[in-house]
């Protein structure tokens, strides 16, 4: 138990940061698209206050983690009023993919940050942070990729709905009521951990191969 509670507070600030980057990326290109809604409600902000939501962003995980293993959460969703976006349909996918874009971004700098602490002088605080970069690598990549899964409301599921076809986008979207659920099972079954284990393994590489750290 003392374990985990170490983990969770050595992975708080890299998982609080990626999910307001996610979340303000989200809102800021709504913003750029021609959806000022988010921006009026001071979501295009990197304060996590503005994105996490005391349930579903610190409580279940915490309760998860510790009771389970299991890391799952989510933040306050970044409202978008689709109608108002130029061009709805197409940019709709630009929306969506901000958000796991701009967790892939902040892999990339964990990764380099990590590469740069090996030149530090080794010390129980050079050892935090390696530990903590470590998490913000691995939180991030999990971010990006389980939002990747097309399956609304997920930004997946979204980038699926712009690039179908109209009459096909309008009953892909009927699955949104279900895909809480949906995700939630495959989590618990261990099917989600099956199908993010690999591609999170490959990008962790590639990140090593990237950034050596030695």
């Amino acid at each position: 138990m003392e374990e985990k509670i170490a983990i969770l507070a050595i992975a708080a600030l890299p998982a609080l940061l990626g999910i307001a980057l996610h979340e303000a990326a989200h809102a800021y290109a709504a913003r750029y698209f021609g959806d000022p809604t988010a921006e009026r409600l001071g979501r295009i902000s990197l304060n996590p206050l503005r994105h996490i939501d005391p349930v579903g962003t610190v409580l279940l995980p915490s309760l998860l983690f510790l009771s389970t293993g299991f890391l799952f959460g989510y933040a306050k969703p970044v409202p978008v009023d689709f109608r108002r976006l130029r061009h709805p349909k197409r940019d709709m996918l630009w929306v969506a993919a901000a958000g796991p874009a701009a967790n892939l971004f902040m892999a990339l700098g964990w990764a380099f940050f990590q590469m740069l602490l090996v030149s530090m002088p080794a010390s129980g605080y050079s050892q935090a942070l390696m530990e903590m970069s470590y998490f913000g690598i691995l939180i991030n990549l999990v971010l990006c990729f389980l939002n990747l899964i097309p399956l609304p409301p997920l930004d997946g599921g979204r980038i699926v709905t712009s690039l179908l076809p109209m009459p096909l986008a309008r009953h892909y979207v009927r699955l949104e009521p279900f895909g809480l659920v949906i995700l939630v099972l495959l989590l618990m079954s261990g099917l989600l951990g099956f199908l993010l284990g690999p591609l999170v393994t490959w990008a962790f590489r590639f990140l090593r191969f990237l950034f050596p750290l030695s």
